[in-house]
């Protein structure tokens, strides 16, 4: 029977964070239809499902087989309660999380995921912390929805268009983090603006940032943390900083802290070759923390 985990992300104290089922399953893929019940019985915003998988499946040259602790590939896929998604960072995280638990990660060792967005990579660091390595989805001109403030509850934003992704988020900003805290949105309005879901975003008081993702189009109201969204914020805010390295907090009741640096996973401190002169802006390397909560197996058929 597969084993289940249910994984706080993004936080190193239980109960905060954004919570996300883990199921290992023995082998692969994953059944669709089977996937999706599952997801919606768990009731997380996401839930991952992974198996291992040949190293050779990634075509990015030799990799160890799975299972040996350094540097194993797996196949990875995820789900909400209603759909699946093309990428979930918070669920990836807490992969990587469970798969660390069982000595299948090791620090400074990365593993690959294979999964709808191309191959993905993660590392662990000796401070608890995982670096993921995700696709940059930067945000680009697109018209804006009518009364952005109504779309907030009242509080005024200014509208910064849509990522060109399949799963596709329309990016807002707002004066500070007070009214980022205040606001309250339509989520009706959101649900009919045609894309994925909604990133509103201020400066930061304690991080350089501070955002809240909504996502009711895809049976999420308020994610309390989502790595996917900082693939958007962290160029934004790179490029406006003048630097690589930006620090997020999600603004949710969960809450939650987000490392990440525009580039790829080697240019993290945890990564293989740190210091690297040149900058690839097409991926964004995302890093936290994750505690699991619960511990079982899936006993349904």
């Amino acid at each position: 029977m597969p084993s289940f985990q249910l994984v706080d992300a993004f936080t190193d104290a239980a109960f905060a964070g954004n919570p996300a089922g883990v199921v290992l399953l023995e082998d692969g893929p994953v059944d669709a239809a089977w996937a999706q019940r599952v997801a919606a019985e768990v009731g997380a915003s996401e839930t991952a499902f992974l198996w291992p998988q040949p190293a050779a499946d990634t075509g990015d040259g030799p990799c160890t087989s799975a299972g040996d602790g350094r540097g194993s590939v797996w196949g990875l896929r995820w789900w909400t309660p209603a759909t699946e998604v093309a990428l979930c960072g918070h669920a990836t995280l807490a992969a990587a999380h469970v798969l660390r638990a069982r000595g299948q990660v090791t620090d400074g060792a990365t593993v690959t995921f294979t999964t709808r967005s191309g191959p993905l990579g993660a590392v662990g660091e000796p401070d608890g912390r995982l670096w993921l390595e995700l696709p940059a989805w930067p945000v680009a001109e697109h018209p804006a929805p009518r009364d952005v403030a109504g779309l907030l509850g009242g509080v005024d934003g200014r509208y910064l268009g849509r990522t060109r992704v399949d799963q596709a988020n329309d990016v807002i900003e707002v004066a500070d983090r007070s009214a980022l805290d205040a606001l309250v949105v339509d989520r009706a309005r959101v649900a009919a603006l045609g894309s994925t879901g909604l990133i509103v975003c201020s400066d930061g008081d304690d991080t350089d940032v501070a955002m809240r993702y909504f996502a009711p189009a895809v049976g999420v109201d308020e994610d309390p943390v989502t790595g996917s969204a900082a693939c958007t914020v962290a160029p934004l805010f790179a490029a406006r900083l003048g630097r690589q390295e930006i620090t997020i907090a999600q603004r949710s009741a969960r809450g939650g802290r987000l490392w990440t640096r525009v580039g790829p996973l080697e240019d993290t401190p945890g990564g293989a070759s740190s210091g690297a002169s040149g900058v690839d802006r097409g991926r964004v390397a995302v890093g936290g923390h994750a505690v699991t909560t619960i511990t079982g197996e899936l006993l349904g058929p």
